[in-house]
This record gives C-alpha cells, structure tokens and sequence, in this order.
C-alpha cells in the first residue's frame, strides 16, 4: 500500500514540478493561507516544518485536530471530513494562482485533489491522527 501512495505522489510531484510550490489556502473566499504543501522541508512556509507556523501540530493550521476548524474532521471546512462539499475546504494552488483541486480526503468532491483517495488511505492508517498524517506526506514529498 505505501508503495502505491508513493507512486501517487511521485506522480503528482512530478506533474507540478513546473509548478515549484504548492500552496494551501481555506476559508469561504480561500484567502487565509495554511501554509505551502510541496516546498522546502525547512521553509517558515512549509507544513513540513514541524517547528514553524504552518507545519506546528499545536498551531492554528489544519495539523491541529483540537483547535482549528481544518483540523477538526467534524468541520465542514476541514480537508479531513470525509463528507464535506463546502467550499471553504483548502485548495491547493501553485505561485501563480493555478488551481489544482480542493485538499480533501473526500475523493467523490468535485475537483478534488488527484490523490484524494490516498490522502483518505493515510488518514485512515493514522486513525484520524493529523499530525501523524502531516509527517507521512512530508516523508513522501520530500
């Protein structure tokens, strides 16, 4: 199974490579930045930074299952509710504003991310565990 949750992401990578760095936003008009999903590892930015603002399991971001509305899997703007169609669920988009789909584990949203599915997959491994989550894409993406 995690051979093929690579090889997703591997593909993934490789198609935006073009696209450098790959940004979360939420909110209703998706303007609240959550941080950069395919970046450097060390970067203030980057959720894979588990010391800075966007990748701290206990800030204000989407890696807090207790204190953020997009890490709690219950909130309809969260990328971990299964169910959600809201709109305020984060998106992913590179620099310059090109749209790749909404960072969700529900895979049957329209214009959901391509790896949805195995977003859901890793979640599901975790047992809802975001923070535990957060590491496995980071150890994939990086």
């Amino acid at each position: 199974m995690k051979l093929n949750i690579i090889l997703i992401f591997f593909i993934f990578s490789a198609q935006t490579a073009l696209a450098k760095d790959l940004l979360l936003f939420g909110g209703s008009n998706h303007d609240e930045f959550l941080g950069c999903l395919v970046c450097n590892e060390y970067s203030s930015e980057s959720v894979c930074n588990g010391y800075g603002k966007y990748g701290n399991e206990y800030g204000s971001t989407m890696w807090n299952e207790y204190a953020s509305p997009y890490g709690n899997e219950y909130s309809s703007s969260s990328p971990w509710n299964e169910y959600s169609s809201s709109d305020s669920v984060p998106i992913v988009v590179d620099r310059q504003g090109n749209f790749y789909g909404y960072f969700t584990i529900n895979a049957y949203r329209s214009n959901a991310v391509d790896f949805a599915n195995q977003l859901y997959k890793i979640f599901q491994m975790h047992n809802g565990d975001v923070e535990e989550v957060r590491k496995t894409l980071c150890e994939l993406l990086n």
